[in-house]
């Protein structure tokens, strides 16, 4: 499993030219799942989403977690982190996970930042999105949870 988060002033989703998402201060999170995930890797990724210190405290520090700050996230699934583009000119997406299966674990995985009392925004899965966002710093991380079958 892969997220990538970026800190955010305000983030928003649009489908079809219609706002189906948005947030202010927090983190829009792209999330992509491999083989072999599953709510193992969710729950660590949850865990380390909503506690990473990456918000200032107020000596300006990155020293706050979301959880600190009152913050919420915009979750957008995100097939594409899993591509492989050592071979070629174009990309592979072998190691991300088939949509229907992906599908299921994406809600898995917001349905549990919710019943963390996080307030979660969501794009719409397997649609073209528009995303638009101010990046807050820039902050921008990638986190990476390998499965029981050793894939990330």
């Amino acid at each position: 499993m892969k997220v990538l988060l970026q800190r955010v002033k305000n983030a928003s989703c649009t489908v079809d030219n219609k706002m189906i998402g948005e947030i202010d201060s927090g983190i829009l999170v792209f999330v992509a799942f491999t083989h072999g995930d599953s709510s193992r890797e969710i729950d660590y990724i949850v865990d380390k989403i909503i506690n990473l210190r990456i918000f200032d405290d107020d000596n300006g520090v990155m020293n706050k977690s979301l959880v600190d700050v009152g913050g919420s996230i915009l979750s957008i699934s995100q097939f594409t982190l899993y591509a492989d583009c050592r071979k070629g000119r174009r990309p592979n997406y072998l190691n991300s996970l088939a949509g229907d299966l992906a599908a299921g674990l994406y809600k898995e995985f917001n349905e549990k930042l919710l019943k963390k009392n996080i307030i979660v925004e969501t794009g719409l899965f397997g649609a073209d999105m528009d995303i638009s966002l101010t990046n807050d710093g820039p902050v921008t991380i990638m986190i990476e949870k390998e499965n029981v079958d050793g894939k990330k």
